[in-house]
């Protein structure tokens, strides 16, 4: 036999990998239903947001959170992080009419604690209610439900809920390569959630009891490491079990993408450089698919040159045809769906795109955090 026959044998293993990770996890959120629930009960809740230097956004976006529609006791704290731009002020303008915002000032850099890991502890600790809803100083909620929604997730056992951060829409092809990225990550975090298998959330849309987070002291075992807030400690402490997801329009927030390439790509290898820090069987099924996919499109090239370009085409277009209903379905459920037209673009974007952030993966991460 060729050594093409032994290609497109190692083609079809990739396709079948590729299928066990469509078919498995990621149908589940293309798939879900949200459970009825025969009681709703409404938690008191407080809202926790850092901000370093963040006057603009704390103006534009601060106000969508203070007027949210929940009765129930709520409060939001921001914790003004050594700031020297003018967010002091403009929080207290705020608080003249908002009197549950809370506001916290540190004055002074914590030592040997990295990122915003020591911000976002204080106001943790500072919050009077159990259930912590985390979101950024550059964020709004989609709608005035945010609240309510996000805190209905928890229900009996539960302690971690995942939410689903988005980014506004801008007419420029950057603007939807970042919010691919962004669907494509909570496709996989959010089906991972549904499998049982939770392993980060993003602090743009996150929630959980500050039970859970004294219980696991915090983030005392990854201090050093100035991002990992959201993910690493999501990967610490959620289980099949604790942890659920809210998959609702109203429940998303939205934000500004980066406006450069430069600055998208230092914030994505940011990200990454946290991978490492993983539970192995997390490192492990994320890696086997970040590969699974790398190699797909080479070996079917090889596949079509060197074997039977027919025979090659069997695999790739059950592969395409699966893909294209779990992307098009979990896509209008993250309301995404303008994204689909290009889902072939895409699926070969994303070749491309892993090999060029995989050396985040090796790097130091940067210590700024904001």
């Amino acid at each position: 036999m060729s050594w093409g026959f032994y290609v497109f044998i190692a083609f079809i293993v990739v396709t079948i990998i590729q299928l066990f990770y469509y078919l498995f996890f990621f149908s589940r959120l293309a798939f879900y239903k949200k459970k009825d629930k025969h009681q709703t009960q409404q938690h008191p809740v407080s809202v926790i947001i850092c901000a370093r230097d963040e006057d603009e956004r704390i103006a534009r976006n601060l106000p969508g959170i203070l007027v949210q529609d929940y009765p129930t006791t709520n409060e939001v704290i921001v914790v003004n992080d050594n700031s020297v731009d003018d967010s002091k002020y403009i929080l207290a303008e705020l608080k003249k009419t908002f009197k549950k915002l809370q506001i916290i000032d540190l004055m002074q850099e914590a030592k040997l604690i990295e990122g915003k890991k020591y911000p976002l502890s204080v106001g943790i600790k500072e919050a009077k209610h159990e259930i912590v809803l985390l979101t950024d100083a550059d964020c709004v909620p989609a709608s005035e439900y945010w609240l309510h929604k996000m805190q209905a997730g928890f229900s009996n056992g539960v302690e971690v809920v995942l939410g689903y951060g988005a980014y506004n829409k801008y007419p420029s092809f950057l603007n939807k390569v970042i919010r691919f990225e962004t669907f494509h990550t909570a496709l996989q975090y959010l089906s991972y959630a549904l499998a049982g298998k939770p392993y980060m959330g993003v602090g743009r849309n996150l929630a959980y009891k500050k039970d859970v987070f004294f219980r696991n002291k915090g983030f005392s075992n990854i201090n050093y490491i100035p991002s990992g807030d959201d993910d690493l400690f999501i990967n610490k402490v959620a289980s099949k079990q604790n942890t659920a997801i809210v998959v609702d329009k109203d429940a998303f927030t939205l934000s500004d993408p980066k406006k450069t390439w430069r600055d998208w790509k230092r914030q994505k290898n940011r990200h990454y450089s946290t991978g490492k820090f993983y539970k192995t069987s997390h490192k492990f099924l994320l890696g086997l698919y970040t590969l699974s996919f790398v190699l797909f499109y080479p070996l079917f090239i090889i596949s079509l040159s060197f074997f039977d370009w027919r025979w090659a085409l069997i695999p790739f277009g059950v592969r395409l045809i699966v893909q294209a209903i779990i992307w098009s379905k979990s896509m209008k459920k993250l309301d995404e769906q303008d994204l689909f037209p290009f889902f072939i673009l895409w699926d070969i974007w994303m070749f491309f795109y892993y090999i060029m952030f995989a050396p985040a993966i090796w790097k130091k991460p940067a210590k700024k955090w904001n």
